[in-house]
């Protein structure tokens, strides 16, 4: 028989609840600042839902009414720098800090409602009813709320996707010599989904005082926690990470407050991360005012054992045994909470002069419809006071060194000029410098606290980094190995980072590089080699560089380590172990956004390229003696791009290629054709012909990758297209 031996995981894992002796001990002023913020967060929800019944709330209206409990206890011990990060429900996550922060978690609850504790109920339904006055200027609206002073770094509508940048957010504050911790709340339909796990194992790695934080309301939609998971238990979820975890009655305050309270000593003393997993129930269907059994996948039944357990009347209960509260002052709790709530609604919503007895939002409130692209991205002023220097005009002397040994200077000169710049990602730290040598002698000089290896998650460094460039204290360089892995990553990439700007209202600073590389000709095959121009072109935020040589490489860094915006660094395989050559100085020069260069003029037809495809067109141009302008793009998003050399190189020639060497699918070249007919078709003698690869990914097959990418060969087909079309000339 073999010898068997029941191992333990070593992570606690503990169900936390409260005596008579825990409440008879708890500071009086803490359980009525606890009564206070639940009853102000259920006549704040008690309204929205009013709104939503009578169709004012545009879009879902997910209230937290029965959850409250979870909210209040876990955020009225912590201080405005502690952070937080919340779900789709999320008005009770945010209302909860918010209040917190103006009131110090401290209520007369005679006088419940000072003014500032009326702004911030106004404010905050302005922005649930996408009013200019809210905090995101209505862009956010009730799934996307934000107050950065109070602490209150987001709520999020993707499911988990919120977790990664509270990581940012903890990793930020440790790093920065705090004591402070970050919570992110999600609910048992997050506990298992790649986002979250991923970042529980980063967090762990690397000791981050983040509290995972679960709010289990048992339910989804309609789907019960127990029809998708095996073990319904969420609290042990971190065990395999060696997080301990807290299991704890959601419907209890204070004992949600004494639980965070030892999850945080730990978060705060630096020994690593935590699982809170509160036991709540949503009193509602998961949007609107209407119960769960109205839709029958909950029993009446059910929801009112539930309903008994309410976090509300179990504080005041509690209250009153131990002569705190009577029955009066609870009703006038009660009665103070809703007045406030009656007031911020006649502020933003008046009788409806067409329709007698409806209401309306009051129109002077509604955001100017000007204001709806205002704030995708900075508007460069950053870059005002650094030297600018276009390599194609340099008069000085020149260093010989090669592309990616370029890449490694820069990125030390900056590190060296700027202690606030991190790398992070898969292998940077070790080989030297990476996979290919482009963080060679960073990690010696610099450390593993500024050049940090990573696991491989995607969605939890990405993330990590976007939390961290919200957070403002540093600047995160990503490097995604290859680019086809931002797909696992999407979501981080696009809906958190690329989005975090404008839809929080366009005042977010997201000082992110996002560094990876082409590698089409390497033989990695169809997951591996990508050319993400034109799915990033398409992303709204997102800045992004293609540099063709080592000195464009320097000043295209330097810009975007300068940016506020998240800037997508496109490299090339091909051009790392090129012989190439940088001006000759210390590296500090930039070329900013709307800067292309003509690397060949002529007349005939206008090329346009990036990266290695620039190259190629020089080679293919020679080759068919055309008299072609070359414009090299180096910027390639729709916001950066020198519209005012690609315009008049076209009223020169008449007629345009867009080479690239990707597939047709992704292209960007489709997406640049289609901006150029539109703003100079009147210029154009023939179509905007394109050279790009063929429908397929490359593949292994050296063979059939060469048929599926462009080259030389390509360009020079591509450019007797056009000789044809203007009568073989």
């Amino acid at each position: 028989m073999p010898k068997r031996r029941r191992l333990e995981t070593g992570a606690d894992w503990i169900e936390l609840s409260t005596t008579a002796a825990d409440w008879k001990g708890a500071d009086p002023a803490l359980l009525a600042g606890m009564l206070a913020e639940l009853h102000l967060i259920r006549a704040f929800e008690e309204s929205v839902l009013e709104l939503a019944g009578e169709g004012l709330v545009h879009g879902p209206a997910h209230s937290s009414i029965g959850q409250e409990g979870g909210a209040v206890g876990s955020i009225i011990g912590l201080g405005t720098a502690d952070g937080v990060t919340g779900s789709h429900r999320g008005h009770h996550q945010f209302l909860a800090k918010a209040l917190t922060h103006v009131t110090d978690g401290k209520f007369d609850l005679g006088k419940l409602v000072t003014d500032d504790v009326q702004a911030l109920l106004q404010r905050t339904l302005a922005e649930i009813l996408g009013l200019s006055q809210g905090f995101s200027g209505g862009r956010g609206g009730s799934m996307h709320l934000q107050w950065l002073e109070a602490g209150a770094l987001g709520t999020n509508a993707i499911v988990g996707g919120g977790v990664p940048f509270a990581a940012g957010n903890a990793w930020a504050q440790k790093h920065a010599g705090t004591k402070d911790l970050t919570v992110s709340y999600f609910g048992d339909g997050s506990s298992q989904i790649g986002s979250v796990l991923e970042t529980m194992n980063l967090a762990a790695a690397w000791k981050l005082p983040l509290a995972f934080f679960i709010e289990n309301n048992l339910y989804a939609v309609s789907t019960n926690v127990e029809e998708v998971v095996a073990d319904t238990r969420l609290s042990v979820r971190g065990q395999g990470f060696g997080i301990p975890g807290w299991r704890v009655d959601g419907m209890d305050p204070l004992a949600v407050h004494l639980a965070m309270l030892e999850a945080g000593e730990r978060l705060r003393s630096g020994e690593g991360s935590a699982v809170v997993e509160a036991e709540v129930y949503r009193f509602f269907h998961q949007n609107g005012p209407y119960p769960g059994s109205a839709f029958g996948y909950r029993s009446k039944d059910e929801e009112a054992q539930w309903r008994k357990r309410d976090p509300l009347t179990r504080v005041a209960t509690e209250m009153g045994k131990l002569g705190l509260l009577g029955e009066k002052e609870a009703d006038g709790v009660r009665e103070q909470a809703q007045a406030a709530m009656e007031l911020a609604v006649a502020a933003l919503v008046e009788a409806d002069p067409d329709n007698t007895g409806k209401r309306r939002i009051r129109p002077e409130l509604w955001p100017d419809p000007g204001f709806v692209d205002v704030g995708i991205r900075s508007d460069g002023s950053e870059l005002e006071s650094l030297t600018v220097l276009d390599p194609t005009e340099h008069t000085g002397a020149w260093r010989e060194t090669k592309f990616v040994e370029a890449i490694a200077a820069v990125m030390d000169r900056r590190m060296e000029q700027d202690e606030r710049i991190v790398v992070m990602g898969e292998d940077v730290h070790r080989l030297n410098g990476g996979t290919n040598g482009a963080t060679k002698g960073l990690v010696k000089k610099y450390g593993p606290d500024r050049i940090m290896g990573t696991p491989i998650s995607e969605n939890a460094f990405v993330g990590l980094g976007g939390g961290l460039a919200l957070d403002g204290r540093f600047r995160p360089v990503v490097e995604f190995m290859y680019p086809d892995f931002m797909w696992v990553a999407a979501d981080q990439v696009f809906n958190q980072i690329g989005k975090a700007r404008h839809m929080f209202g366009g005042d977010n600073d997201m000082p992110l590089v996002l560094r990876t590389k082409v590698a089409m000709g390497s033989g990695y095959g169809s997951q591996h080699l990508m050319d993400p121009a034109g799915i990033f072109a398409t992303a709204a935020g997102w800045r992004i560089i293609a540099p063709s040589n080592a000195a464009d490489y320097v000043g295209l860094m330097n810009a975007a380590l300068a940016l506020q915006d998240p800037v997508l660094v496109i490299e090339h395989v091909d051009l790392y172990s090129q012989a190439d050559k940088v001006p000759d100085g210390d590296l500090d020069y930039i070329l900013p956004p709307g800067k292309a260069a003509i690397r060949r003029e002529g007349s005939d037809v206008t090329v346009i390229s990036y990266l290695s495809m620039v190259g190629h067109s020089l080679e293919a141009i020679e080759q068919t003696g055309m008299d072609a302008e070359l414009i090299d793009l180096r910027w390639l998003d729709r916001a950066s791009l020198d519209w005012d050399t690609i315009g008049a190189s076209i009223k020169k020639t008449n007629a345009v290629l867009i080479v690239e060497q990707g597939q047709r699918g992704t292209s960007y070249g489709a997406w640049l054709a289609d901006e150029i007919q539109r703003r100079f078709f009147d210029w154009l003698d023939q179509p905007i012909q394109r050279v790009t690869g063929r429908e397929a990914s490359p593949s292994i097959s050296k063979v059939l990758e060469r048929a599926a990418i462009a080259k030389t060969e390509e360009v020079v087909a591509g450019l007797e297209v056009v000789r044809a079309a203007m009568g073989g000339h």
